[in-house]
């Protein structure tokens, strides 16, 4: 009876000793990550999936890394003036590598990107192939909402965001300074092999616009 007891109270002892193994190895992580870098439950692979939840819910208590959505946690930098998060393209983008998904700007967060815009949304918005999601950046939010087949069919990476910015735009609102950064987006990123095959997917209007833009370059 004595060794039984015995026997058990090692295997005890034993699995202790393992979560206090992988505990540390998991805050050693996190502790020495650069600020701005994403975590998951799925980063820890090697690991008990359960375990590793309430562990990244206990750094979370302790200010170790922040909850932006669920099961999606950041190493956000915190100084006097408040917490200092990365930008929504940073974080959608590591997001993205996790789900293996396509993902970019729309509306007015394309069309700030992009230049059009100088005025930074308070609440980003992106299209994903991934799954949609929402992430609080303190009082920001980012939208990640689920695209149709069409969105992802752009072989460029211009593309599929200066057709979400001219959209956010309006054709009514298009102007001489638009054409040009347009012309300059061109200029800057040519996509020679992909936009004979990408125009065909942009609205007719859009269209015109960068067909007259590529004719100015000539």
């Amino acid at each position: 009876m004595v060794g039984k007891k015995r026997f058990y109270s090692d295997l005890k002892l034993d699995k202790n000793d393992m979560q206090r193994t992988v505990e540390q190895k998991i805050r050693a992580k996190i502790t020495y990550a650069k600020y701005g870098e994403v975590f998951f439950v799925s980063s820890f692979p090697q690991f008990d999936v359960e375990y590793v939840t309430k562990l990244l819910a206990m750094y979370e208590k302790e200010g170790l890394i922040t909850r932006i959505a669920k099961g999606v946690y950041v190493k956000a930098k915190k100084t006097r003036f408040g917490v200092v998060y990365p930008s929504a393209f940073e974080l959608v983008t590591e997001i993205a590598k996790r789900d293996k998904a396509i993902v970019f700007p729309t509306g007015e967060t394309a069309a700030n990107r992009l230049g059009f815009s100088t005025q930074v949304p308070m609440n980003a918005c992106f299209i994903t192939s991934g799954t949609p999601r929402k992430l609080k950046l303190g009082n920001r939010t980012v939208t990640l909402k689920h695209g149709v087949p069409k969105n992802f069919a752009y072989k460029g990476k211009l593309m599929p965001e200066l057709v979400q910015a001219l959209r956010s735009i309006g054709e009514e609102n298009i102007t001489d300074a638009v054409d040009k950064r347009v012309a300059q987006l061109l200029y800057e990123t040519p996509e020679l092999e992909t936009i004979e095959h990408d125009l065909l997917l942009a609205p007719v209007w859009i269209r015109q616009i960068i067909k007259k833009n590529i004719k100015n370059q000539k």
